[in-house]
């Protein structure tokens, strides 16, 4: 008997039928779980470089928002959203946004670091180890103010801590101006005129640039004053006076173009300043000028200030972190000279005592001092440098002891 071919199979397990996808069933099954949700970066893996962000602000803005603290009414202070406004505002490559942050880091101790935009995306950045000048009677003037490295135009959004880097607090933010040079003067400066209000033909007023130069920007007037070596900077804060006004000038014997090799400590004490000085400088009034520059004590001793160890090769090769551009030659650990522009500011100079007093009712300031983090809060949220380093949960943290400041 013929078996029929229908029955002539081997035995086997019948073949599974294939299961038809409902629209009504989820994708995810027992055995395919979906990928977490990855956490939020940290302020200091953001900070490092470590986490790239395509929002910066809002990042920020968020985390500021959560840090606010009441402060007395006559603490200087910003608003959250005209913060982030005025950042906004300077996001094109015209911009002319500044930031100068209280840093306590835990190798050179406090100093101030100010931030200067250039470009759509770059600051150069001076470490000011006195911070700024505020007393126009001063014995001291003078502050020095070492370049650093090239920074993003976010970085000026940044206030954290971590005990790698230490605290960075915002001390105040703004917009700046370029001034033109001043004439020089034909007369010799007055024996109580020791910068260079003493070459002024006339007091300033703030008014757009006399010299012919128009239609420039004020980040493409940096550029250019930065490239010869003399600014004259007026800062639009939230904390400094209003026209408050300095010039940074960089001294012929540190005007050198190649980037430093190595990290080392540079010393310089009064002697050997003043050597250099009458060597290199080339005019009785340039002399003068850089001799009241002069660095105070405790700055004759400069370490690399505001530097990463851990930066690569690429970044001290350019002098620029990643994300930024050195188009405007920044040279790290360049040694400036920074002046209080009394008449500029607004100040003039009584004649019977001597001392500088302010121009008008609402002309000029009064005397303010730089006191260091444990006296001066955030402008953007309120905070002392000991609650930024809470907030972040950072414990233990000693900074370098012994940071003075300058209240004479």
């Amino acid at each position: 008997m013929t078996i029929p071919p229908s029955l002539s199979r081997e035995i086997s397990p019948p073949p599974r039928a294939r299961k038809r996808w409902k629209p009504s069933e989820p994708l995810a099954t027992a055995n395919h779980v979906a990928p977490p949700i990855p956490a939020e970066p940290t302020l200091a893996a953001v900070e490092a470089g470590r986490a790239k962000l395509e929002d910066h602000l809002t990042y920020f803005r968020k985390h500021l928002a959560t840090a606010w603290r009441e402060t007395p009414e006559d603490q200087p202070r910003i608003s959250l959203d005209d913060w982030a406004k005025l950042y906004v505002e300077n996001q094109h490559e015209h911009g002319n946004h500044f930031v100068v942050h209280q840093h306590n880091h835990p190798v050179s101790g406090v100093h101030y670091d100010l931030r200067l935009q250039f470009s759509a995306t770059s600051s150069i950045s001076f470490a000011l180890p006195k911070g700024l000048p505020g007393n126009p009677n001063s014995r001291s003037l003078g502050r020095l103010a070492v370049e650093t490295r090239v920074h993003n135009l976010w970085n000026h959004l940044i206030e954290t801590a971590s005990s790698r880097t230490g605290s960075l607090l915002i001390w105040d933010t703004g917009t700046y101006s370029i001034l033109p040079r001043k004439s020089a003067n034909k007369h010799p400066p007055s024996p109580q005129t020791t910068d260079d209000e003493g070459s002024d033909t006339e007091p300033d007023n703030g008014a757009p640039y006399a010299n012919g130069v128009t239609g420039q920007h004020e980040n493409e007037r940096l550029v250019k004053a930065f490239q010869t070596h003399y600014i004259r900077l007026r800062l639009h804060g939230a904390r400094l006076p209003k026209n408050y006004t300095v010039t940074l000038r960089l001294p012929s014997a540190n005007s050198f173009n190649k980037q430093p090799r190595s990290s080392r400590l540079r010393r310089k004490n009064g002697r050997d300043y003043n050597k250099a000085a009458q060597q290199h400088l080339s005019t009785d009034s340039e002399l003068e000028e850089e001799l009241h520059a002069r660095p105070q004590q405790g700055e004759e001793e400069v370490e690399e200030i505001d530097t990463d160890e851990e930066e690569d090769a690429q970044t001290r090769l350019d002098n620029a972190y990643p994300g930024s551009t050195n188009s405007i030659g920044s040279v790290h650990q360049r040694q400036w000279f920074m002046l209080l522009d009394r008449t500029s500011s607004g100040l003039v100079q009584g004649q019977v005592s001597g001392q500088w007093v302010c121009r008008e009712e609402r002309e000029g300031f009064q005397p303010f001092f730089v006191r260091g983090r444990d006296y001066e809060r955030s402008i953007v949220t309120g905070r002392l440098a000991k609650e930024v380093e809470s907030d972040e949960g950072v414990e233990g943290f000693k900074g370098r002891s012994g940071w003075m400041g300058i209240m004479h």
